[in-house]
C-alpha cells in the first residue's frame, strides 16, 4: 500500500494551473505523461503537510495551505501496489520556479488541461477539481490502461 499526494496549483488571475511533464527521471513510471505536483507520505506527515512540501520540493513555490478536492484509490496502479492518494488544489502561492528534478513545469490554460498527455483516468477526475464538491473514487487500471471508476461526491 502506498499513500500519496496530488495537488494542482492554480492561478486563478491567469486561469491555469501548474503542470508538471514527466520526462527527468529514469525509470519513472509516469514517463512521458502530465501530472500535479505530489508524492508520497514522509514518517508522521499529515496529507497537507506532504502536499506542501512536495509542492516546494517539485516546482519551488510555497503555499500557506491546501484544499482537499478528493481521494482516489487506484487498486494495483503499477501492478505491485495499491495507491491511495489525497488530491489537492492550492490558489495562493509564492516564490519561483525552479528547474524541476522531476521534469518540465508550465502553466496550462484550464480549459486546456484534458487536452495534454495524461493518464485516462485523470482526464475524468481533474474537471471535479473545479467543482465546489468533494469526491471520493476508485479508478481501475490493467498495465497501465485504463479500465473503470467509481466515484461519490460529497
Amino acid at each position: 500500500m502506498k499513500l500519496a499526494t496530488l495537488c494542482y496549483v492554480i492561478d486563478k488571475k491567469n486561469n491555469t494551473t501548474l503542470m508538471l511533464h514527466r520526462v527527468k527521471k529514469e525509470n519513472d513510471y509516469h514517463e512521458g505523461k502530465w501530472n500535479g505536483l505530489g508524492g508520497k507520505f514522509e514518517q508522521g506527515e499529515s496529507p497537507e503537510e506532504c502536499a506542501v512540501r512536495e509542492i516546494e520540493e517539485e516546482c519551488g513555490l510555497k503555499v500557506n495551505s491546501v484544499t482537499m478536492k478528493g481521494f482516489i484509490t487506484f487498486p494495483l496502479f503499477d501492478g505491485k501496489d495499491d495507491w491511495y492518494v489525497f488530491l489537492f488544489t492550492a490558489d495562493e502561492f509564492y516564490g519561483k520556479l525552479i528547474d524541476s528534478p522531476e521534469g518540465n513545469l508550465a502553466w496550462i490554460k484550464n480549459n486546456k488541461l484534458t487536452e495534454l498527455n495524461l493518464w485516462d483516468g485523470d482526464k475524468i477526475f481533474i474537471p471535479w477539481l473545479f467543482e465546489e464538491k468533494f469526491f471520493s473514487a476508485k479508478f481501475n487500471y490493467n498495465n497501465g490502461k485504463y479500465v473503470s471508476h467509481e466515484v461519490c461526491f460529497y
